[in-house]
């Protein structure tokens, strides 16, 4: 006999499991959500917030470098690396505690454990006092993923690291290897790079951010390189052998294999969804390559049962999982909410400079058939961009050639994070070329080049 009787319970309280309990409850359902460590998931606690905090933290490191630029005298920069790591730690406890906050504040119940399907409608939740079971006609998988760990090359937490230990690291790195350049890898390059690290990338595929656009990329790897950085695509680490203070790569490019030494590795190999030990099997839930098969409304096929987040799949992002959690919670209240389209979520890189993107790349468009006109603006055109003395940058646009639609957008400099969200509105809205030429961008204003890389598709660009 269930103990407690609910409307929906919500198994993993990350940025998709918080959110969807707490949107059920808004619109009157009697909710429970089921965590076995942090409110917040990996986002808050071990992700997202505490390696913005950082990449923060060396974002001012670097201007204190550039003083001179701007008139300013900075003598004797330096850093106190405990407390770098310190604050990191403090910001995402005060987001956890909002997190907590407001759960209690929609009054959905909280039950703190491991929790696994226990047949229809049924989730047994494993606490340190014993094992209790719930019920409720619709039950949600929120349970996120981890680091994927390749063979020969798993963590140590010593000298070879996961984003984990990356964010609460043991040491400074001062020679630091990190294997893959997604987002997770050029992030934690770009952070211990700024502060001193010798960092070398390594990445299998031809070019760095791989998912991203090749001009965008390229951009990227230039930018990298004049940094200092050391840039390896085409390139596999085949073997770590790990001694005391130092570990050698063994590491084969163009058929060859040499061995480097570094003090510090990070493993940034994608992920894979939690998907042990829920039960999913004897449910009847399909499995593939450690994600939950899903519709575009997150559900699994078998009745009353979503899933949402990483755990369903890419793109591998906290809003994307915060939306669906939304669009679940929706449509088990009885609404008809739309589905969540890939297409149309921003991807964000917070290295130096930043990338972000919207969207289909050039190449993308191409191979779906599209015939396409594409603009682009640099940095060093925009007159905010040169008096932030940030002048190293690049906004692209790709439209359809016959229809105006926006088909992506790709930028990269300062402050992209925050500019691409016009584009995704845009993109929302349905926005032709013609709407955008139309709106009128402040003066002067870093979105001012994503105006004018609007009006370069089409021949008319003003200042370049």
């Amino acid at each position: 006999m269930a103990e407690q009787s609910y409307d929906m319970i919500v198994i993993g309280a990350g940025p998709g499991g918080y959110v969807c309990a707490i949107r059920g409850a808004q619109l009157g359902l009697r909710v429970a959500i089921v965590e076995r460590e942090h409110m917040g998931g990996i986002c808050l606690n071990w992700g997202c917030i505490p390696a913005k905090a950082l990449l923060r933290t060396s974002e001012i490191y670097h201007l204190m470098h550039r003083a001179g630029d701007f008139g300013l005298a900075v003598e004797g920069a330096s850093f106190d690396f405990d407390r770098v790591i310190d604050r990191s730690r403090k910001v995402a406890k005060q987001l956890v505690s909002g997190v907590e906050h407001l759960v209690k504040k929609h009054k959905v119940s909280v039950l703190r454990g491991e929790g696994r399907l226990a047949g229809k409608g049924r989730v047994a939740v494993k606490t340190d006092k014993g094992e209790q079971t719930v019920e409720a006609p619709h039950i949600v998988l929120a349970t996120g993923a981890r680091a994927r760990e390749l063979p020969g090359l798993e963590a140590d937490g010593a000298r070879v690291w996961t984003y984990k230990h990356a964010l609460k690291p043991p040491h400074m790195p001062k020679k630091l290897l990190v294997i893959g350049s997604g987002a997770i890898g050029v992030e934690f390059a770009s952070f211990y790079h700024t502060m001193g690290a010798q960092a070398t990338v390594v990445e299998v595929q031809d070019r760095i951010l791989p998912v991203e656009d090749e001009e965008i990329s390229a951009f990227a790897r230039k930018a990298f390189e004049k940094q200092g950085m050391e840039i390896r695509t085409s390139a596999t680490v085949k073997k770590l052998d790990r001694g005391k203070d130092r570990v050698t790569a063994h590491i084969e490019q163009d058929g060859k294999t040499q061995t480097q030494d570094f003090d510090t590795v990070i493993s940034a190999v994608g992920i894979v969804g939690n998907t042990e030990e829920l039960g999913l099997e004897e449910a009847g839930v399909t499995v593939e390559r450690g994600q939950v098969k899903v519709d575009p409304m997150c559900r699994t096929g078998v009745q009353g049962l979503y899933a949402i987040g990483d755990i369903a799949g890419a793109p591998w992002l906290a809003h994307k999982a915060s939306h669906e959690g939304v669009m679940v919670a929706e449509l088990i209240a009885g609404g008809d909410p739309h589905p969540v389209t890939p297409d149309q979520i921003a991807g964000c890189t917070y290295c130096h400079p930043q990338v972000a993107s919207v969207g289909l790349t050039e190449a993308q468009a191409k191979d779906r058939g599209h015939e396409v006109k594409v603009g682009r603006f640099p940095f060093i055109g925009n007159g905010k961009a040169i008096a932030l003395g940030e002048p190293e940058g690049l906004v692209k646009t790709i439209f359809d050639a016959t229809t105006g639609e926006l088909l992506g957008a790709h930028m990269i400099g300062a402050e992209v994070t925050e500019l691409i969200q016009g584009y995704v509105v845009g993109r929302t809205l349905e926005t032709t070329e013609a709407e955008l030429m139309q709106a009128v961008f402040p003066h002067p204003t870093l979105s001012e080049m994503m105006h004018e890389s609007v009006l370069a598709a089409y021949g008319r660009a003003l200042h370049y």
